[in-house]
């Protein structure tokens, strides 16, 4: 099968913090949905079949913040500093109202990105995320920090990472991982030992209230809708569930057979869950 943002072409702009990198795809008109990536997450790591989704009912786009994968400058080592520069990268490509969605560490920066601009951010969705600070929800698995940060992540550090350990699991995660190839057998983009070590220490200080939304919770008076799976070893579900009772306008979805990429594993079901949430 051949997906929509397989062929889309990778635009660049120009700004003060350096060069961005986008795609951008799918049905033109109305409010975009703008997309925030995960840790060492780049354009091309987004599964193609989950923006497929998307994209066959809204203008999707995709970009590389900072520092990240094609995009020149550097990484910020806050998540409020990554906010500030995805907010710069809004403004240079004409944005006023976008519906924002941030998977794991890109739903911590989401929350910074709408918490710093209200009035661009009309809805948002936080998924296999948290709000950060003492939230009372666990910590990762003990074998996470050192799976992620390997120089080369193989298939079984995926599968680990992002989906559950059934065999129905497995296999969409191999699935998925295949749809990956299209763009990263030619790319084998990644990101650089210096961006890491910067989103490493944006993750230690999202841990505390001072970093974390935790605190602000309160001010995200939009819709927000909260999802993950049950069995996130990345960012256990709780994190979700402490979130979903602090916010004043959310849904919460959880899928009780996947890890930290739902998304990918389900991605038409939770594809479409998505669209009915932005209507």
């Amino acid at each position: 099968m051949t997906f929509i943002s397989d062929e889309a072409d990778t635009l660049f702009v120009e700004t003060s913090v350096g060069t961005f990198a986008y795609r951008r795809f799918g049905v033109e008109g109305g409010v975009p949905v703008l997309l925030f990536h995960r840790f060492r997450g780049t354009i091309d790591h987004w599964d193609p079949a989950f923006l497929e989704v998307l994209a066959s009912e809204r203008d999707v786009i995709v970009f590389d913040n900072a520092g990240i994968g094609y995009s020149s400058g550097e990484s910020a080592t806050t998540m409020a500093g990554m906010a500030e520069t995805a907010a710069i990268f809004a403004d240079a490509i004409g944005l006023t109202e976008v519906d924002a969605l941030g998977w794991s560490v890109g739903g911590f920066v989401a929350q910074h990105f709408a918490l710093l601009r209200p009035e661009l951010v009309r809805r948002l969705l936080v998924l296999g995320s948290g709000p950060g600070g003492e939230n009372g929800a666990p910590g990762p698995e003990d074998r996470v920090p050192e799976v992620m940060t390997r120089a080369v992540n193989d298939d079984e550090d995926y599968l680990y990472l992002f989906f559950g350990t059934s065999d129905e699991a497995r296999k969409a995660g191999v699935e998925s991982l295949r749809r990956l190839d299209t763009r990263l057998s030619k790319s084998q983009l990644d990101i650089t030992p210096e961006a890491m070590n910067a989103q490493l220490q944006a993750i230690g200080a999202w841990g505390n209230d001072e970093g974390s939304a935790w605190e602000r919770l309160e001010d995200l008076t939009l819709p927000v809708l909260v999802a993950n799976g049950s069995h996130d070893v990345m960012v256990p579900a709780q994190h979700s569930f402490a979130m979903s009772q602090r916010l004043p306008n959310a849904k919460t979805v959880f899928y009780s057979d996947a890890g930290h990429a739902f998304l990918f594993q389900h991605p038409e079901e939770f594809g479409k869950v998505v669209l009915d949430f932005l209507k």
